[in-house]
C-alpha cells in the first residue's frame, strides 16, 4: 500500500532517539531503504539535538528524508509531544514507525493527535524504572501495532503487560545480505591493516562496549588461547574501553588483543574473523549475529533474548549459559583445534542466514502490518 490518495505515496516516519549507528538504527535503515525503493515517503526523524551521528548520512544515501523534532533538554520534554505531533501533522505523515523506549514514549501520542498511524517496534528488553514501564503501558495503548524481533522478546514484553496482547506480534530483523559476504581479497587486507598473520586463527566481536554486552568475559574466556597465531579483534566503541583494555594488559594478552572502536566498515571487519562471539547478559535479536552468519562465520552466544531463536546449536553455531568462561573457552579452544569444523559450521550459518534474515523478508512482513495499521486509522477517521 504505497498510495497515500490524493497527497501521493504514504508517508512513513520513522522516529529514532538519535542518528546514532546502533543496532536498532540499522534495522530502521534497512527497512526505510526497502521502503524508499518500494515507492514510499519516508523520512527519518531523530529527538536528538547536533550533531548527528553517521546514519544520517546513510539515510540520505538511501533516498530517505533525514529531520530533526529535537528534545529541548534533558530528561523529560513535555513540550516534545506537540512539537512532534505539528511536524507530523504538516507533513502528511501516514504512518509513524517509533523505534524503543523514548521514540515510543513521545512519538505515539504525537501520532495519534496528528491522526497518524503508530507502529512500534521493541528492540530489545529495554530495562528501566516503574515510572518509565507505567508511562509505556499508557502511550502503547495508542499504538495500532507493537513489534517485538524475537519471541524472547515478545515474551518480557508480555511478562511486563507493556501492551495488548491483540496488538503484538513477532517480526525478527533482517539485513542486507549482500553487504555482508565471505571476501578473501577483504580478509587479506583487513588482517595486514592489523598485523595479523593469513593463517592466524581470529576470534572478535563487534558491539558498543557496555556492561551488558560482557566482553569482559570473552576476554577472560579467549586469554589462555591467545598467543601470536591467535587474536582476538573487538570493534566498537563505549564507557568500558578503558577497563577492558586494562584487563587485556592485567591478564597478560595486550598484544593479541586489537581493540578498534567504532567501525563503518563491519562487513570488512567482520571478515578477518574465522570465529563470531556474543556473551552479553542480555539481548533482543542483535543484527550482529545475522551479519556474522552472512559472512560466513561459526557464532558462539551466551543464550539470552532472541539469540536461542537464531542459533541452530551445533548446526550454524554454539550457544553457552550466560557468564560461563569455562564453557566459552572450551567451546572456543574445540573450533580453534578444527579448522574444517569451523568452516562447515560457518557454512551453514551463511545458508539459514541468506534463508531467514533478509532485508526484504522483513520490509514484507512491515508491509503487511502497515497495511493493516492503516486501515485502523482509516476506521478511526471516519467513526470521528
Amino acid at each position: 500500500m504505497t498510495e497515500g490518495g490524493a497527497t501521493g505515496p504514504v508517508h512513513v516516519a520513522h522516529v529514532l532517539s538519535s542518528f546514532g549507528m546502533g543496532g536498532q538504527e540499522r534495522v530502521a535503515l534497512d527497512l526505510a531503504t526497502c521502503q524508499a525503493r518500494d515507492g514510499y515517503r519516508v523520512t527519518a526523524v531523530s529527538l536528538a539535538k547536533p550533531p548527528d551521528g553517521s546514519l544520517s548520512d546513510a539515510f540520505r544515501a538511501a533516498g530517505v528524508g533525514v529531520a530533526r523534532v529535537a528534545r529541548s533538554r534533558a530528561g523529560v520534554d513535555p513540550g516534545l509531544v506537540m512539537r512532534l505531533s505539528r511536524w507530523l501533522s504538516a507533513n502528511d505523515v501516514a504512518l509513524a514507525h517509533t523505534h524503543n523506549p523514548m521514540a515510543l514514549l513521545y512519538g505515539a501520542p504525537a501520532a495519534r493527535l496528528a491522526g497518524a498511524a503508530v507502529v512500534h517496534t521493541k528492540h530489545g528488553v529495554n530495562p528501566g524504572g516503574r515510572a518509565r514501564l507505567l508511562a509505556g503501558r499508557l502511550v502503547a495503548r495508542w499504538v495500532d501495532a507493537f513489534v517485538a524481533v524475537s519471541p524472547e522478546t515478545a515474551a518480557v514484553a508480555r511478562s511486563r503487560r507493556e501492551v495488548d496482547e491483540r496488538r503484538l506480534s513477532v517480526i525478527p530483523n533482517g539485513i542486507m545480505l549482500g553487504r555482508f559476504q565471505p571476501e578473501p581479497a577483504i580478509r587479506a587486507r583487513v588482517r595486514a591493516e592489523l598485523g595479523i598473520g593469513d593463517t592466524s586463527w581470529v576470534v572478535g566481536t563487534v558491539g558498543r562496549l557496555a556492561t551488558e554486552k560482557n566482553q569482559a568475559l570473552l576476554l577472560r574466556a579467549a586469554a589462555p588461547l591467545l598467543c601470536p597465531e591467535a587474536h582476538l579483534v573487538v570493534a566498537g566503541d563505549g564507557p568500558l574501553l578503558a577497563s577492558l583494555s586494562e584487563l587485556a594488559v592485567a591478564l597478560g594478552i595486550a598484544p593479541f588483543v586489537h581493540f578498534l572502536g567504532a567501525r563503518s566498515d563491519v562487513p570488512d571487519v567482520l571478515n578477518a574473523m574465522d570465529v563470531f562471539v556474543l556473551c552479553s547478559s542480555s539481548e533482543g535479536l542483535p543484527l550482529v549475529i545475522p551479519e556474522a552468519m552472512a559472512t560466513g562465520l561459526p557464532v558462539v552466544a551466551t543464550s539470552v533474548g532472541g539469540l536461542p531463536s537464531v542459533i541452530d546449536q551445533g548446526l550454524t553455531g554454539f550457544l553457552v549459559p550466560a557468564g560461563d568462561e569455562e564453557g566459552l573457552r572450551s567451546r572456543l579452544a574445540v573450533l580453534r583445534a578444527d579448522p574444517e569444523e569451523t568452516r562447515t559450521v560457518g557454512a551453514r550459518s551463511r545458508t539459514a542466514a541468506v534463508a531467514r534474515f533478509s532485508a526484504d523478508r522483513m520490509h514484507r512482513d512491515y508491509v503487511e502490518l502497515y497495511e493493516r495499521a492503516l486501515l485502523r486509522r482509516q476506521h478511526r477517521a471516519w467513526r470521528a
